[in-house]
């Protein structure tokens, strides 16, 4: 399709070309699902397009096949993310703060902190702070005061974002993870406990998206 049209047509799948232009970073390929020759072909698409490649929920399966066509291809298996930049990013902005509230959330809380570093942003960590021992948490109390914008992950019953948004002035980006006991449903107890915050500046993403929460804080941030 001609460039115009803002989208290349490779037959299975239309890759949105205009997606920088609008976003700031181009299009992001979500691996679950998709058959790995068409995995293989959106990749090697934007590679020729000198643009930014970003794969996540990659499995390392995945990874392994598509590294065969692309030797230069990346992948941080603990974020489950593949990822190719055209060329280094220079970090600017405040930093993010990613916060997490157990070990168990870190992967998430990784896939959060490693889209914000390949759009450019600068990441702070602040993780195994959980209400459980919220004592953890307040011995940060100046780092959390001092971040821009915040995400914090957190399973179970999703307490910790709230508590942070609480004590701070920057806006709160909440990931609900899919940890947590039978009850917890999958993280379902988290997303609610998030989505039914008293306390004002909290927006929540969905169960595990760690890149969406990483995205938005990108967006927030840039500005």
């Amino acid at each position: 399709m001609p460039a115009r049209k803002g989208f290349c047509d490779l037959g299975f799948a239309k890759l949105d070309t205009d997606r920088k232009r609008r976003k700031g970073f181009a299009e992001v390929i979500y691996c679950p699902g998709k058959d790995r020759q068409h995995l293989l072909s959106i990749a090697r698409r934007i590679v020729k397009s000198k643009e930014d490649l970003l794969l996540t929920k990659l499995d390392r399966a995945a990874f392994s096949f598509l590294k065969r066509s692309i030797p230069a291809l990346k992948y941080n298996p603990l974020a489950k993310i593949g990822f190719l930049l055209n060329k280094p990013k220079a970090l600017s902005g405040d930093p993010v703060l990613v916060v997490s509230a157990g070990t168990s959330d870190i992967p998430i809380a990784e896939e959060a902190a490693l889209t914000l570093r390949l759009m450019g942003n600068r990441v702070e960590k602040l993780y195994d702070v959980g209400v459980a021992g919220v004592h953890r948490l307040m011995s940060h109390i100046e780092k959390l005061r001092k971040a821009r914008v915040i995400v914090v992950v957190a399973g179970m019953e999703g307490a910790l974002a709230s508590l942070v948004s609480g004590l701070v002035s920057s806006p709160i980006i909440a990931v609900p993870t899919s940890c947590g006991y039978g009850s917890s449903f999958s993280g379902l107890s988290a997303l609610l406990g998030m989505l039914n915050s008293c306390s004002p500046g909290i927006t929540v993403v969905n169960i595990d998206n760690g890149f969406g929460a990483g995205y938005f804080a990108s967006l927030i941030n840039r500005r």
